[in-house]
């Protein structure tokens, strides 16, 4: 072949570690995020989440590695959100991060999964969710090293 091409849908998902942001920010934070991922080549569908977590449906690009661009993202929102006010100065994101594949005819299902978090978490926190989705996707974890880096 002479051309190198992919669309890999992916469910990122990853948490606050020292504070929540303040939910006059998050549409702010959540374009950001999508400019970030746009920035290396992403396509994003959406971005969302609630004051302690994010979930971004996106394209994977080719070019980058899933770790880098992960990092990338978090890096660069972290930053972001730290000149937002002196309150952020000390906010970071957890070390850690859960990504999970999409297949185009799911795509949908998802996006309005994210669009919805707000609904979604008055019946389930952000930990149960996340614990849903290892086990749906069969990810082996250990609770110890779960929620703290």
């Amino acid at each position: 072949m002479a051309q190198s091409l992919s669309q890999v849908y992916i469910h990122l998902v990853f948490h606050t570690k020292t504070m929540n942001i303040q939910r006059t920010d998050l549409d702010r934070l959540w374009a950001y995020v999508a400019g970030v991922a746009r920035g290396q080549g992403s396509m994003v569908t959406i971005v969302g989440g609630e004051p302690d977590h994010v979930h971004m449906l996106c394209t994977l690009p080719r070019t980058i590695s899933i770790s880098d661009f992960v990092e990338e993202v978090k890096r660069n929102s972290s930053h972001w959100i730290k000149s937002l006010s002196a309150s952020y100065a000390k906010f970071s994101w957890q070390r850690g991060y859960g990504m999970f594949s999409v297949s185009h005819s799911k795509k949908n299902t998802v996006a309005n999964y994210i669009r919805n978090q707000a609904e979604h978490h008055k019946k389930m926190t952000f930990q149960e969710e996340y614990e849903q989705w290892l086990k749906e996707y069969d990810v082996e974890y250990d609770n110890k090293y779960l929620w703290t880096d």
